[in-house]
């Protein structure tokens, strides 16, 4: 994205470069900090996260399985004999075979003590099989039992191989179980592992603090306008108090009118008195009554003084190819603030950078324009708040969690976003 901003001289809205991030999840990271006297609970150094340590414990060689056993799956010579009817469990719909088949019995008491040994007893879970004759489901069946499943360690020498999941379950239990769930106070996980998380509670505050801050998108567009600044790009405020990322330092037009050609005097009275003109817009109203090659000439007169005035600084291009005036300061109210320049532009420059407290787009600040705004708010008024990045005065950011939702409607690209989406 920086080097698209830099390739050019036209000005991006940090309001949408904030929402670009957050709207895919390889775009972002989740961070999750436990509150003071709590902690979250990870498995292993790598493994599924939790707010709740029994829950990790019971689940723990479903989780981990992968990291510490070779699992192999092989299929034996095909199921013979007539069977008219198969045994299935209704809570999980595995079918278990027919009951006077010599692995029934295995098969059974197998799915109780993984899935359902903590919930009922084993005569409630006998309750729930109930026997089929549908002969797709006996095919089916058939076709299941021929695979058989293997588990041999990886942290062992030799290996240990075990016929069924609650041999190596067992063997876990005794020797990799204890000490492997640690308690944590922070972690970072990469977006797409912030939508796959196990632990409901843990979702649904990703879900939670992903639509706040998409909806209010601050929170990014301070950390985004501290990167920008650090490679040398300068973040300023414009119309409504909108922030915008550009690689030219904007400020206004000092010359005086007799010093510059009247072109561009023309230009910039043209731009003033219709701010966000288009280029073409821009030509219309100022090449008139000219033809062929006077045409032409004027177009490259156009161009070049119009160029010059951007790389300068004097004139603001958006990506949307508008074209506006750098936004000047209102008159000091006081003894010092009459010592700066009224016609001064309000813009963080990035050579020089202002701590975030005290620069006008610093959290400290906005905390103030926050504190001097009404109590009461009209809805256009908040419109124009969570627009120009501030987070609404009823509803403000609080957590830095921020995860996203693939399927809402809230982050819908603007074009202003497609066109540097690519970045």
């Amino acid at each position: 994205m920086v080097e698209q901003i830099k390739s050019g001289t036209v000005a991006y809205s940090l309001f949408a470069l904030a929402r670009l991030f957050l709207e895919k999840a390889p775009r972002h990271d989740v961070k999750l900090a436990a509150p003071p006297e709590t902690s979250l609970f990870q498995l292993g150094e790598n493994g599924v996260i939790s707010v709740d340590r029994n829950f990790l414990e019971r689940n723990a060689f479903r989780f981990g399985q992968g990291d510490f056993y070779k699992i192999e799956v092989t299929e034996t010579e095909p199921i013979k004999g007539n069977f008219t009817n198969v045994a299935r469990d209704r809570l999980s719909g595995t079918l278990l075979g027919p009951t006077n088949h010599h692995d029934y019995q295995r098969r059974l008491r197998n799915l109780y003590e993984q899935r359902f040994s903590r919930r009922m007893n084993f005569s409630d879970f006998q309750r729930q099989i109930q026997i089929v004759t549908d002969p797709a489901e006996i095919e089916k069946w058939k076709e299941d039992a021929r695979r058989v499943t293997t588990y041999s360690t990886l942290r062992e020498e030799p290996p240990v191989t075990f016929s069924s999941v609650t041999e190596a379950e067992r063997h876990f239990e005794k020797n990799y179980l204890p000490g492997i769930v640690k308690p944590i106070s922070e972690v970072v996980v990469d977006g797409p592992a912030s939508r796959q998380m196990h632990d409901r509670v843990l979702n649904k505050v990703i879900e939670n603090e992903w639509n706040r801050e998409t909806r209010s998108p601050s929170p990014m567009m301070q950390e985004l306008a501290a990167r920008f600044r650090e490679v040398d790009l300068h973040v300023f405020r414009h119309r409504r108090g909108m922030l915008f990322v550009s690689p030219v330092y904007p400020r206004p037009f000092r010359h005086d009118e007799t010093g510059v050609s009247p072109q561009v005097q023309t230009i910039l009275d043209a731009i003033g008195a219709q701010p966000r003109i288009g280029r073409k817009e821009l030509a219309d109203k100022m090449i008139t009554d000219l033809s062929g090659e006077d045409a032409e000439k004027a177009k490259l007169a156009l161009a070049s003084d119009l160029l010059w005035l951007i790389n300068s600084g004097y004139v603001i291009e958006f990506n949307d190819g508008s074209l506006d005036l750098p936004r000047a300061k209102t008159k000091p109210k006081d003894n010092v603030e009459a010592a700066v320049p009224a016609a001064e532009t309000d813009v963080v420059q990035a050579d020089v950078p202002a701590a975030p407290d005290q620069s006008e787009g610093g959290p400290a600040a906005e905390k103030k324009r926050e504190e001097a705004a009404p109590a009461e708010m009209s809805a256009a008024e908040k419109e124009e708040r969570v627009e120009a990045g501030a987070p609404p005065a009823d509803e403000p950011v609080a957590a830095a969690v921020s995860a996203a939702n693939e399927d809402s409607t809230e982050s819908r690209p603007t074009e202003e976003e497609a066109e540097i989406g690519g970045s």
